[in-house]
């Protein structure tokens, strides 16, 4: 059945492959982002997701409202603390409440497996308490409470939601700072490929083409309430990227600098809430990822010039 959806942070990396499915999937799209979405065939309203007036009018009468906006690079949440909380924390309190006055549908939170450095243990699901007593980036606080809120709206208002939380997406589009991006744009300059900590780091990366088609089966009623783990199905260490862009793009060197604080610690998260209520489950291997990103940057290379360089670590979502 076709829905009529907005998306908050449509013209982002994530943002731009959820538009891709869902109008690929026959869904009537809004993107509600200050920069204007890839395609045209997405409508767009220029709003700030902080004014909540003029968001509210944008979400009437959409079936289902995306959240994806939001500051996602650990490093400019490291910089900018309150600008990170004022956006992240009140942006989806914002977005909630569009959506209660305007009598909108569903809203669909773009959370992280980040949230589980606020967690124990090393195998997690969506069942794991989070636990206040654990050291963690200021960042997963602001997605945590951003979930809390998205719950609180269902016992106080009776708004229903769903959250997402997202695996490490890599894939064509991706910021700069992405750790597949940086190499790969090091290795075409001939530079050396730059590592926070050892390298030895592993995290179960997601292709952002699986990530994106979750979100169409997200719209089910099955996700209703739910809370989902979007996480790749192997793991990978920043080594093993580093190596994999050497492979593709030519021989550089490697160089290592401290590891970054707040750094995620490893974890198992499990995926099975996905595969058995939604049918999801990751799609592309990672040497077939890699292999599209390479084409796609190696076009992109080939029109654009280079930005300054950038850091690296694996935990960017």
């Amino acid at each position: 059945m076709t829905q009529t959806v907005a998306i908050t942070g449509g013209s982002g990396f994530i943002g731009s492959h959820v538009i891709d499915a869902l109008l690929g999937a026959g869904h009537k799209v809004r993107v509600l982002d200050p920069v204007a979405p890839h395609r045209a065939d997405a409508e767009w309203v220029p709003v700030d997701i902080l004014d909540t007036e003029a968001l509210t009018e944008t979400v009437r009468g959409m079936d289902a409202v995306f959240h994806l906006a939001a500051m996602a690079d650990v490093n400019h949440v490291f910089a900018r603390p309150v600008d990170s909380v004022t956006l992240n924390v009140a942006g989806t309190a914002s977005v909630l409440e569009a959506a209660r006055l305007a009598e909108a549908g569903r809203v669909i939170l773009a959370s992280t497996v980040w949230v589980y450095a606020a967690t124990r243990g090393y195998l997690v699901d969506e069942s794991t308490p989070f636990d206040p007593e654990t050291d963690r980036h200021l960042y997963v606080s602001t997605k945590v409470a951003s979930e809390m809120m998205c719950r609180d709206y269902l016992t106080l208002y009776g708004r229903p939601f769903t959250v997402l939380r997202y695996g490490v997406p890599y894939g064509p589009r991706m910021r700069d700072n992405c750790v597949a991006a940086a190499f790969f744009k090091r290795a075409f300059r001939g530079e050396p490929l730059r590592i926070d900590g050892d390298g030895t780091q592993e995290r179960f990366l997601v292709y952002v083409e699986d990530l994106a088609r979750a979100h169409v089966l997200a719209l089910s009623s099955a996700a209703e309430n739910r809370t989902f783990n979007l996480d790749g199905d192997q793991p990978v260490s920043i080594r093993e990227i580093a190596e994999s862009v050497k492979d593709l793009a030519g021989n550089v060197t490697v160089e290592f600098g401290p590891a970054r604080p707040g750094d995620l610690k490893a974890r198992i998260v499990k995926t099975d809430r996905a595969r058995d209520e939604l049918g999801w489950v990751p799609q592309v291997p990672f040497d077939e990822g890699m292999r599209r990103t390479h084409e796609w940057y190696l076009q992109e290379m080939a029109s654009t010039s280079t930005p300054d360089d950038v850091p690296v670590s694996i935990v960017e979502s």
